[in-house]
């Protein structure tokens, strides 16, 4: 295993793309380092994607684009507008509402970022807004999309532990809402401090949030129908993702008419570029979590946790410590399809909930996507803005506070995670 992590890190550190630096590292080590025949690469590239849940992916992207470019996004802003706007710093607060609704139904973390701040930011910036914070605000309302479902990591990491999407999902509502409380109080406590400028002297009107409601109605039934579909048993994600597309795409033409069918292809082919990306990952990483098992790492890794703590709340701890740096620097997905093959494994012989454990490894990955050097959300955050990372960076420790606190909450009481799951479904 020395030679494949070595290798791969050299790779990285030369700036080779991960999907090359995966296969590569995989491939040297098993030419080189034991008589497993090199046929396997076909095989385990072949299985990595071979799973009816993985379909789910590319309709949840088109899904997404469909709302980006049929108008969906733009009437959850209105009603977030209308609901909050009348406080200060709304436009903040704005951002997260709509932050949060979109993970409700695209499941991308970095499409819904730049959906937010290419809406966002030039009415920020025509009001006097603090940009470099609003771009991390904007980026960690992105992130939400992770935890909220439908998540993709979530579809990644059940299909990878042989768990139920639905738990998953429904395991991630509450997290997902609290760090968006979080969010709004980061952006409302800012705002207090911060003068004039965030006074929008906007005024609540039931009439104005009634229409803005009845306009949204039709875009606020996609997570309801996607979750509710899933949980109840009447389709499995990867038909949830295919309906979304399809009731995406009638709301969009039908009754928004923002969508022409002739822009249709454009999106499918973008669909493309997006999801092939994260396939070729899943595809590659799992050449290296082959390769991972069969030399037993996981049961090594296990026996040397072991020796160093029998407390499965210490287990949580090292892990998150372990997945917050590794989010620093590799690609969610990447990291997904190696770590929890190794980690889920150790996290049942402490006896943790694989459910519990699941949200755990999404969260920290979250935090990943806008802490950099890495933090993808926050390049996308902060390339719409035209704004340098570096001065987006020294603002997004703000968003952090509330991301971490969620963390080590959902760590120390696992039923702020199971509650709801089990409420609905079950027990495990």
């Amino acid at each position: 295993m020395v030679v494949t992590f070595s290798s791969f890190l050299l790779l990285i550190l030369f700036g080779a793309p991960i999907v090359f630096a995966l296969g590569v590292s995989a491939t040297v080590a098993l030419a080189f380092t034991t008589d497993t025949p090199l046929a396997i690469v076909a095989q385990r590239v072949f299985a990595g994607l071979d799973s009816f849940p993985i379909m789910a992916i590319p309709f949840f992207v088109l899904a997404g684009l469909i709302m980006e470019t049929g108008g969906i996004a733009r009437r959850i802003v209105s009603l977030a507008q209308a609901l909050i706007g009348w406080i200060p710093g709304s436009l903040y607060g704005v951002s997260t509402v709509t932050g949060t609704g979109l993970s409700a139904i695209s499941g991308s973390g970095t499409a819904d970022t730049a959906a937010i701040a290419s809406m966002m930011i030039p009415e920020m910036r025509r009001r006097g807004y603090d940009i470099d914070l609003a771009t991390s605000l904007i980026a960690a309302a992105g992130s939400l999309a992770p935890i909220i479902p439908p998540s993709v990591f979530m579809i990644v990491v059940a299909t990878i532990s042989n768990l139920s999407v639905g738990r998953l999902f429904l395991a991630g509502i509450v997290p997902g809402l609290v760090i968006s409380i979080g969010l709004l109080l980061c952006g409302y406590i800012v705002a207090r401090r911060g003068g004039e400028r965030y006074r929008d002297n906007e005024r609540f009107t039931l009439s104005a949030f009634l229409s803005a409601l009845v306009a949204a109605i039709p875009a606020l039934l996609l997570p309801i129908i996607i979750v509710g579909g899933i949980v109840g048993g009447v389709f499995t994600p990867t038909e949830a993702a295919a309906v979304a597309v399809v009731v995406g795409l009638a709301v969009s033409v039908l009754i928004y008419r923002e969508l022409s069918l002739k822009e249709l292809p454009g999106l499918i082919l973008r669909t493309a570029g997006l999801s092939a990306v994260v396939m070729m990952v899943i595809a590659t990483a799992s050449i290296f979590s082959w390769l991972i098992a069969s030399q037993n790492v996981p049961g090594l890794l296990g026996g040397w946790i072991s020796h160093v703590t029998d407390s499965r709340v210490v287990f949580l701890l090292i892990v998150n410590v372990l997945l917050l740096f590794v989010g620093m620097f590799l690609e969610s997905i990447s990291a997904i399809v190696i770590l929890v093959p190794m980690l889920m494994p150790i996290a049942l012989s402490f006896g943790i909930d694989p459910t519990h454990f699941g949200v755990v490894v999404c969260l920290n990955l979250a935090v990943g996507m806008i802490t950099p050097p890495y933090g993808i959300c926050l390049f996308v955050a902060s390339s719409v803005a035209e704004r340098p990372i570096q001065s987006v960076a020294r603002r997004v420790w703000i968003p952090l506070v509330p991301m971490m606190g969620t963390l080590l909450a959902i760590t120390f009481i696992p039923e702020i995670v199971l509650a709801l799951p089990n409420a609905v479904m079950g027990g495990n």
